[in-house]
């Protein structure tokens, strides 16, 4: 079982930045898909950036892609989205997540083939 911890959410205004972590403890993740994902208040949950730990291959949907960056450090067990450019439409809670899964390429990139989830980080754009 794989345990997720989110840190770095903030308060920042429009055109600022965060690097969120997410860092992993336990077991089942080291090949697995990796994902972030976001959830505005009453709204659906959204994935935003996903990376392949079993080679690297990043996910990227058109609503970030050139602003948000998802990076995995292997050595410490830990995920990063650097988000750039950020919006008044970019406020949401932020989560990470891992798929049971283990895909040879391409990471999914809806919220429902990742499994595991942080309890995750505010990140408020003030315009």
């Amino acid at each position: 079982q794989v345990q997720l911890e989110e840190s770095g959410g903030g308060s920042v205004q429009a055109g600022g930045s965060l690097k969120l972590s997410c860092v992993m403890s336990g077991y089942g993740f080291k090949k697995n898909c990796l994902g972030w994902f976001r959830q505005p208040p009453g709204l659906e949950r959204e994935g935003v950036a996903m990376i392949n730990a079993n080679g690297g291959r990043t996910s990227i949907p058109e609503s970030t892609k050139g602003r948000f960056i998802v990076s995995w450090d292997s050595a410490k067990n830990t995920m990063y989205l650097e988000m750039s450019n950020l919006e008044p439409e970019d406020t949401a809670m932020y989560f990470c997540a891992t798929t049971n899964h283990v895909y040879e390429r391409y990471c999914p990139t809806v919220a429902a083939q990742f499994r595991n989830w942080g309890q995750g980080t505010q990140v408020t754009v003030s315009s």
